[in-house]
């Protein structure tokens, strides 16, 4: 279940709403929401905005050097964004879905 109802609601989102699926795994994070509704024109600055509004979540999703952890998945839409021309820099419309999805290992 989504909980904003702490949150201060944003102009631009209302604009530009994009909702990004989070796992269980982050939503420790989230203060348990399991959709957040961003804004940005790209997949990076979605996130961007993401992290703008979960600050804790920046060390799970991006290195010390600010890059998308290599076990971290982000799909737009269906398509793996690291498969697309454009990675992070691909072009995002109001609508659209991202999904984040941490690699799992175990043997």
């Amino acid at each position: 279940m989504t909980n904003h109802a702490a949150r201060t609601p944003r102009q631009d989102v209302a604009r530009t709403a994009v909702t990004v699926l989070l796992p269980l795994a982050l939503r420790d994070y989230t203060d348990g929401a399991d959709t957040a509704e961003v804004a940005g024109d790209t997949v990076a600055a979605a996130l961007t905005d993401l992290v703008r509004t979960y600050p804790e979540l920046r060390r799970h999703l991006y290195s010390d050097a600010g890059h998308l952890r290599g076990y971290v998945n982000v799909f737009l839409n269906s398509d793996e964004v690291r498969g697309l021309d454009r990675g992070m820099d691909s072009p995002i419309t109001p609508g659209d879905t991202l999904m984040i999805v941490p690699s799992i290992a175990g043997g």
